[in-house]
């Protein structure tokens, strides 16, 4: 009878211990999607600011363009020997896209959702790093509360 009985106290004991342990893995999952939500949040805030500086920059350097050619095509067909109206546009295209180089870079990048290089956030390693060691952290303080209440 003693055999049957400590065994069913110890069955209760493990199957609590079990839940306890489940509802513990249950929270650090939970908590690792939230973390994962949130880098995806960052990332995605990132891509759209890269973006709107992109089609800001590129607005920028189509509007002086514009300016350029509306400048220049006043010189156009006035005297026997000026360029065409194509060349005048060429040569403003060569202008402005060989001054705004970075601007042209940003704008061909825009749909780069990061990288090392890609400006002052928080870069894909740090942010794994960051959500490996919370993880850790919560795994490590899940265990000493568990040694506690044994």
């Amino acid at each position: 009878m003693a055999i049957v009985g400590g065994g069913t106290v110890w069955f209760q004991a493990h199957s609590a211990a079990v839940a306890k342990d489940e509802k513990e893995a249950a929270a650090l999952q939970l908590q690792m999607k939230r973390l994962e939500l949130e880098e995806m949040k960052i990332r995605n805030d990132r891509a759209a600011a890269d973006l709107e500086a992109a089609t800001a920059s590129a607005a920028k350097v189509q509007a002086a363009l514009d300016r350029c050619v509306k400048d220049s095509f006043a010189l156009v067909n006035e005297e026997y020997g000026t360029p065409s109206k194509s060349a005048v546009v060429a040569d403003c295209k060569r202008q402005y896209e060989t001054t705004d180089g970075a601007g042209m870079q940003a704008a061909s990048n825009a749909r780069d959702t990061g990288g090392a290089d890609s400006g002052g956030g928080i870069d894909s390693p740090a942010l794994l790093g960051l959500v490996a060691g919370g993880a850790l952290a919560v795994a490590i303080f899940a265990r000493k509360g568990k040694k506690a209440d044994t």
